[in-house]
C-alpha cells in the first residue's frame, strides 16, 4: 500500500474466508484459506491523508461454485445498479432502500427466505443476511463526518461528496438455508464520487467481474 504516494493501510484490513467472509468485522485471521472458500478482503490505503474503502470477494481456488456465483451475481447486479444511483439529488436511503428490495427478493429466488419478499422487507428478516448499511461518508476517515440528513429527510448527494457502495450477503454456516448456500460471504465495495453530471467510481480499476476474478485467481 505504499506504492505510487499510499502511506499504509487507512483502516484495519478485513480478511475473511470461507464461514469468516459472514463476520462483517472480521479480523481475527485464525484459519487458513481451504479450497473451495470465497475471500473477502476489505483494505484500503491512505494517500494524502485521505482513505480509500474497497471490498473485493473471489474465489481462492479460481472457479466459483454453483451457489457461490449465484450469491455472487444478486450481489453484483445490486451495486452495480446502486452505483448508477448515486448522482446528485439522489439519496443514500434510496440507495439503501433499492438494494434491501433487490437482495431480499433474490434471498427469496434462492431459497434463502421464503415469500413474498415485501414481506421479509417489513419484518426485517432480510437482516439474517444482508443486516448493515449500504454506504457512508468516506473521506479523510474511513467512515467520515457528515450529516445523513437534513430539515428531516436524507440528505440529497451533490457534487464533491464521496460515498461507499457496499451490498452484500453473509449466510452462516449453521443458517437454516439450503446446504450449497451455508457458510457464503459476498460483500462488493466501490468508492464513489459524485460529480455535477453523475459519478466517478474511484475504485474502477479493482475487477469484480466473475470472469475477471475467476482469471486472476487461477
Amino acid at each position: 500500500m505504499d506504492r505510487r504516494g499510499g502511506n499504509g493501510p487507512g483502516y484495519t484490513t478485513i480478511v475473511g474466508a470461507g464461514e469468516n467472509a459472514t463476520i462483517l468485522h472480521y479480523i481475527e485471521n485464525r484459519c487458513a484459506i481451504a479450497d473451495g472458500d470465497l475471500v473477502l478482503v476489505d483494505a484500503g490505503c491512505e494517500w494524502d491523508h485521505y482513505t480509500a474503502d474497497i471490498t473485493r470477494t473471489w474465489p481462492a481456488n479460481g472457479k466459483f461454485t454453483a451457489a457461490q456465483r449465484k450469491v455472487y451475481e444478486l450481489v453484483l447486479a445490486t451495486q452495480k445498479h446502486a452505483v448508477a444511483m448515486a448522482k446528485p439529488g439522489g439519496t443514500i436511503d434510496e440507495i439503501h432502500d433499492y438494494c434491501v428490495k433487490n437482495l431480499t427478493e433474490g434471498m427469496v429466488e434462492l431459497g434463502l427466505l421464503e415469500g413474498p419478499a415485501s414481506a421479509r422487507i417489513d419484518d426485517s428478516t432480510y437482516k439474517k443476511f444482508y443486516m448493515h448499511g449500504t454506504s457512508h461518508w468516506l473521506g479523510l476517515d474511513v467512515h467520515d463526518v457528515g450529516a445523513y440528513t437534513q430539515d428531516g429527510k436524507s440528505r440529497p448527494l451533490a457534487p464533491g461528496m464521496v460515498i461507499t457502495v457496499e451490498p452484500g450477503l453473509y449466510i452462516a454456516k449453521d443458517a437454516e438455508v439450503p446446504e450449497a448456500f451455508r457458510g457464503i460471504g459476498v460483500r462488493i465495495e466501490d468508492d464513489v464520487l459524485i460529480t455535477e453530471t453523475g459519478n466517478d467510481v474511484l475504485t474502477k480499476m479493482c475487477p469484480k467481474e466473475i470472469e475477471e476474478l475467476e482469471q486472476l485467481t487461477r
